[in-house]
């Protein structure tokens, strides 16, 4: 035999065949009988050369390739194409199994003539064995991941889009599979993330440093939010080359529930505390004030300053009050405005005059820098400039003495844009969106003296909201001041409205009432007392009772012009004494006004469905009791 230059020895090639033990190698006639056994093909399916030979190969097959004539199509394709391969489980002599790469060689003589065939087998069961268990592992894996409930785990391409998704997916982000996979991730986004670039910012970090770690809010299917800790991981190939990431992402909604509900339980310890001391702060002066007044003569120079100190601070509670309602109000949604064209920047400079007390006693320098034109916005006027004081009284507070605050106003395209800045001790970057939370100021309590309730900027910012706008603090850290922004739409008419103005004009030239006959129903003694002596000092006539029933005995009696009704009563409340009052048949007509502490919309409403002319609330300020008593009876005013 020759190969090449080279003369082989055909014993020799034959005894290398015979003596190869890591292959079956023999040989088969035409009709599939072995001829041929060597050491390989002993070794590997157990039969000596005597036991097999004659035998037919398909003696190594298994029941099932038996039953599909499988030995006869591997001679027949071998035969017509001249080589047939072929992986599948072969039999031992014993009868166990093995894995089997076989190779089958048509042989031909000179003519043409199917003389026999050649055949190689392999053992590859232990490379099947590990390619089955990887594949049962995989799949174990596979099943794992698709059965795992608390986590959504998914496949990214390295674009972001989503190639796989399992059951936790799908119940923590409500999309089946049909509906996400083949869309980007960032649908999982907020609004604010999005415009952010946030889900590009998440890759390009594991894209460079191979993980990113984030918590922050997502989107479910059904548009709500969930708290969510999001971990994405790089997935490179065997050459380094990025071939997607795998995305874990867990739902930490209760967690982050249960976090806010200890924190706004610390809140409100901490605001509990701060407003015990606000309270106490203006009662302290108005006892020493009626302390000074009992024991000094009529007529003395400090009575008239205490009556000031008193009037002063009495406001001052007044405003702790209407800023408790006013939390009362927001929690409840029921925080509303009402719309009118108006200047912003007149309306700003009506809040610098409320928010002077404050600027003056810090001894800040105040500019204000108003746009050359009207900035016309649709808004509340009283409720902007409750705003925009809140604003400046916060800058007065947080700047050291002799500081400098900016005001200013400006029309740009579609927006009012009105700015606060000041040289204070600036906001913590990490606290620029705390700070708008209830009850919180960004300091300890005990640092707080005088600071207020914590509650003026979420205040202030829910009032920019409904009005269709925003309202952000700004400021590059500690002790390098603030600024903050205002930006709400511009109107679509040029029109302004004077309303507001003119209605404040007719309040103070209300004329005195003519003197009434007033009967006064209030369980709080102090205060009936403190009433009636008010009312006689301003010509009315003047009768007290405390109770319900004693307010329908004594009105027959007395027959009052006018009648101030607390709502809650010892015995029956003022609804229902409202209620017998309008049903009596009185020959004297008479009007209700409710006097009392419940200020809420509901029971306004329930004041006037009881027959109520008017509902004001404590402590009555002059001119509305004024206003109560000049109405003519009949006339209604809630």
């Amino acid at each position: 035999m020759k190969t090449g230059s080279a003369t082989i020895d055909p014993a020799l090639f034959q005894l290398a065949i015979e003596q190869t033990k890591d292959y079956a190698l023999f040989l088969l006639d035409a009709t599939g009988h072995v001829i041929s056994w060597n050491l390989g093909a002993q070794r590997i399916k157990g039969y000596a050369p005597e036991e097999i030979m004659g035998r037919h190969f398909s003696v190594f097959y298994t029941r099932e390739a038996l039953d599909r004539g499988w030995p006869g199509h591997e001679l027949r394709v071998a035969g017509m194409e001249g080589r047939f391969e072929d992986e599948g489980w072969r039999i031992r002599k014993d009868g166990s199994r093995f894995w089997a790469n076989v190779v089958i060689t048509a042989l031909r003589d000179e003519q043409g003539k199917l003389v026999g065939f050649s055949k190689i087998t392999r053992d590859l069961t232990d490379r099947k064995l590990h390619e089955e268990a990887l594949a049962q592992s995989e799949e174990r894996f596979r099943l794992l991941v698709e059965g795992v409930l608390d986590y959504a785990i998914y496949m990214l391409d390295p674009d972001g889009i989503i190639t796989s998704w399992n059951a936790g997916a799908q119940r923590i982000k409500g999309y089946t599979a049909n509906e996400i996979v083949g869309k980007h991730f960032s649908r999982f986004f907020t609004r604010e993330d999005l415009e952010g670039g946030k889900p590009w910012e998440e890759l390009a970090i594991a894209r460079q440093y191979g993980r990113s770690e984030i918590e922050g809010w997502r989107m479910k299917k059904n548009g709500d939010r969930f708290w969510a800790r999001a971990v994405i991981t790089a997935l490179h190939d065997a050459t380094g080359r990025l071939r997607g990431f795998a995305k874990v992402t867990q739902d930490l909604s209760q967690r982050r529930y249960i976090q806010d509900l200890e924190q706004a339980a610390r809140n409100v310890s901490e605001f509990v505390a701060v407003l015990a001391h606000e309270l106490r702060n203006p009662l302290a002066p108005i006892r020493a004030a009626v302390h000074v007044i009992e024991s000094t003569p009529a007529g003395h120079p400090a009575q008239d300053a205490m009556h000031k100190t008193i009037a002063r601070q009495s406001a001052h509670l007044a405003r702790i009050v209407d800023d408790l309602l006013d939390i009362s109000r927001v929690t409840r949604g029921e925080f509303t405005i009402e719309r009118h064209i108006v200047d912003l920047s007149e309306i700003a400079s009506h809040a610098a005059e409320t928010a002077a007390p404050a600027i003056e006693a810090g001894k800040h320098l105040l500019t204000m820098d108003f746009d050359a034109q009207p900035v016309r916005v649709e808004g509340d006027a009283d409720r902007l400039a409750q705003l925009i004081a809140n604003l400046l009284n916060n800058a007065a507070r947080y700047t050291p003495e002799s500081g400098h605050i900016v005001v200013s106003t400006r029309a740009e395209r579609e927006w009012g844009i009105l700015r606060v800045r000041d040289t204070g001790r600036g906001i913590d970057p990490a606290w620029t969106e705390r700070i708008f939370a209830m009850f919180v100021q960004g300091r300890p309590v005990l640092e707080r003296v005088g600071s207020g309730l914590g509650i003026g900027l979420a205040l202030s910012r829910r009032i920019a909201e409904l009005h269709g706008g925003t309202l952000r603090a700004y400021s590059e850290g500690e002790n390098k001041g603030s600024e903050f922004v205002l930006q709400i739409p511009l109107a679509a008419t040029m029109e302004m409205t004077s309303e507001t103005h003119e209605s404040a004009a007719a309040t103070s030239a209300t004329p005195p009432a003519a003197p009434r006959r007033v009967l006064i129903v209030d369980d709080n003694k102090d205060a009936a007392s403190t009433m009636e002596i008010l009312l006689k000092s301003l010509g009315h006539e003047a009768r007290v009772v405390h109770t319900g029933i004693e307010a329908l005995q004594v009105t027959a009696e007395f027959k009052p012009d006018v009648v101030l009704l607390d709502i809650g009563l010892p015995d029956i409340d003022g609804y229902e004494v409202a209620r017998r009052l309008r049903a009596s048949k009185s020959d004297r007509s008479f009007r209700i006004v409710a006097v009392t502490g419940w200020d809420q919309d509901t029971d306004k409403r329930k004041s006037q469905e009881a027959g109520f002319d008017m509902h004001l609330v404590k402590p009555v300020a002059p001119a509305d009791l004024e206003k109560a008593l000049a109405q003519r009876s009949g006339a209604t005013l809630h």
